[in-house]
């Protein structure tokens, strides 16, 4: 798996919003501290345009996307925020450049689409990670913004917390990460965008969704074979989800537990990763070290 090189003050952050659309000010604090990095900050051309929910026009969105990735001084490439939309445009997008000089795609919920695809198709790594939007001070989370900047430049990443969640099944695991947002990595399935898991230790995460809408996309993965050859499996924020008046009768983790139940690959849930303000930085495509047990322990390997 190709990783990008690092960042170095100095080096010019591109910013551009393949989604939802978004405002200047929403923007300001975190290009400040983009800028307090060191880096210089790039903003796409039609960044603030709209069309209806998205930041404008898909050959708009498209457009920023597409300059960012050819413009050799563009050392990185964030996200302003997520939503829907990325996937209208992945089709529209020219990888060739890209494919000879990878650089950084950041974030996290929408972006799930680029992370797949550029490591299903070129074997680049990605971080999947807080975007511009969620730099807000009332939104700001002080480690996972750190963990974005370690990522970027090259600070190794190892996290250990301790856990007593019962869902969680003990044992170590290595090998290659992958996934993201689980309504995403659905949406992708059968797609030139879809992933390979096998051999790989799977991340996935989600926001309000209804609780058998978790249990219908945790279906297709199993019975399109990804969740039986992963090596592990780490779950991370199942937020905000919704049931209908008859209740489903199962918790989104009770779920995703269920449909892991026969194979024997360690399993961690609540891992400070998604849409929780602890989103901490993943680099997807890195081979990782999984350990579970009274302590979770993930390290990201050279």
């Amino acid at each position: 798996m190709t990783q990008p090189q690092y960042l170095k003050p100095g080096d010019t952050i591109g910013i551009v919003a393949p989604a939802r659309k978004v405002a200047v000010e929403e923007l300001a604090d975190g290009i400040k501290i983009l800028e307090g990095w060191g880096f210089n900050v790039r903003l796409g051309n039609n960044l603030f345009k709209e069309q209806n929910q998205f930041a404008g026009s898909d050959d708009e969105r498209a457009a920023d996307l597409q300059t960012m990735l050819d413009d050799d001084q563009v050392k990185a490439i964030i996200s302003a925020r997520g939503g829907y939309g990325t996937v209208r445009i992945i089709d529209k997008l020219d990888f060739s450049k890209f494919k000879q000089h990878p650089k950084w795609l950041i974030g996290y919920s929408d972006m799930t689409v680029l992370h797949n695809h550029i490591q299903t198709n070129f074997q680049i790594q990605s971080i999947h990670a807080c975007m511009v939007f969620n730099m807000q001070d009332d939104k700001f989370d002080k480690d996972a913004v750190e963990s974005l900047g370690k990522a970027l430049t090259g600070v190794p990443l190892h996290y250990r917390f301790s856990t007593a969640n019962t869902l969680n099944r003990n044992g170590m695991a290595k090998g290659a990460l992958c996934g993201g947002n689980l309504s995403l990595l659905y949406a992708l399935s059968g797609s030139v965008s879809d992933i390979d898991t096998k051999g790989k230790i799977l991340f996935i995460e989600d926001l309000d969704e209804y609780l058998y809408h978790i249990d219908r996309m945790m279906m297709q993965l199993k019975r399109s074979g990804k969740l039986q050859h992963l090596a592990g499996l780490i779950v991370g924020g199942m937020s905000d989800m919704r049931d209908n008046t008859i209740p489903f009768g199962k918790t989104a983790e009770e779920i995703i537990r269920e449909h892991v139940d026969e194979y024997n690959y360690p399993v961690c849930f609540d891992f400070p990763a998604g849409h929780v303000k602890r989103n901490l930085a993943l680099i997807m495509g890195a081979n990782v070290e999984l350990s579970v047990s009274e302590t979770v322990d993930l390290k990201f390997l050279k």
